[in-house]
């Protein structure tokens, strides 16, 4: 394998939505390839990435630490975010918040919400929610404007939103959320992700707290709400029906879209299709929604 075989190969497994089994075989080992040739902590982040988005922690830590090795500022809020929630199954808040407080420091707005999280819970630091408040407050101008859809700024404005909430400003809060949804889904479009799908939901629970659900306009990400509950609804692609129920067992709602099950809305936002292509990635060519009677 030579350098150009390797980067071809992992361009061509990135525009893969559903890889086969020999396809990330061979994503893995050209990554391994151009790491132990090029040494790039970037290629150590990537292939870290990889292993974090399917839940294989150890082997994402394994990248991250590597990548960090070079003092590669990205690779500390990945290990943040190991540490943070304890995805190698022990949570370690001083080593997270080491590594939050210094990207912190340097301007990084990733880690200034997950330090000011920290002073919200408590983890580590001594639990003081108007020092979280005020760098959030702080945070939100430096986002605000910023139009690339892989910046944090859904997790800032539902942030904001919440506060609003507490200080009694609803209409704001609204507005917080419907501009965070719809940011977010141009970025699920390109990363469906599942921490960007649990955004959503939180944000779609939320919003519905506060608004009252319009059963005759409603979106593809508005499902979040409907599918906590029993209903039949159809929508349009390409022209074509789509057919999707959820039905109540036990205490939660499975999901049928077209024939198929789902354990509930989760999986069915992670792996819902048409053909061979996901939901998430074709959203804004869903159509017609409809709540049958």
């Amino acid at each position: 394998m030579t350098i150009k075989e390797a980067r071809k190969i992992s361009e061509s497994f990135d525009e893969n939505k559903s890889p086969s089994e020999e396809e990330v075989f061979l994503f893995t080992e050209a990554m391994e390839f151009l790491i132990e040739e090029n040494h790039d902590p970037r290629d150590m982040l990537y292939l870290g990435g990889y292993y974090y988005e399917i839940k294989r922690f150890d082997l994402a830590l394994k990248y991250y630490e590597m990548a960090a090795s070079y003092d590669y500022d990205p690779a500390y809020e990945c290990l943040g975010y190991i540490w943070y929630y304890g995805r190698t199954g022990r949570r370690d808040f001083k080593k997270a918040y080491e590594c939050f407080s210094w990207l912190m420091e340097k301007g990084d707005p990733v880690s200034t919400y997950k330090v000011a999280d920290m002073y919200k819970n408590g983890y580590y630091v001594e639990k003081d929610p108007a020092k979280y408040e005020q760098i959030i407050e702080k945070l939100y101008p430096k986002v605000r404007d910023i139009r690339n859809v892989f910046a944090p700024v859904p997790e800032v404005f539902t942030r904001l939103a919440r506060i609003r909430i507490k200080q009694g400003k609803n209409e704001e809060a609204i507005d917080l959320y419907l501009h965070a949804k719809d940011f977010l889904a141009q970025r699920i479009k390109y990363n469906a992700f599942f921490g960007n799908l649990n955004i959503m939901k939180w944000l779609i629970d939320d919003l519905y707290e506060l608004l009252s659900f319009d059963e005759e306009f409603f979106d593809f990400y508005d499902l979040y709400y409907l599918l906590k509950t029993p209903h039949k609804i159809s929508f349009l692609y390409k022209e074509q029906v789509q057919e999707l129920e959820s039905v109540m067992e036990g205490d939660a709602c499975t999901v049928c879209f077209n024939g198929k099950w789902f354990r509930g809305r989760d999986e069915f936002f992670r792996s819902g299709s048409i053909g061979n292509t996901k939901l998430t990635a074709i959203c804004n060519d869903l159509y017609g929604f409809e709540v049958e009677k």
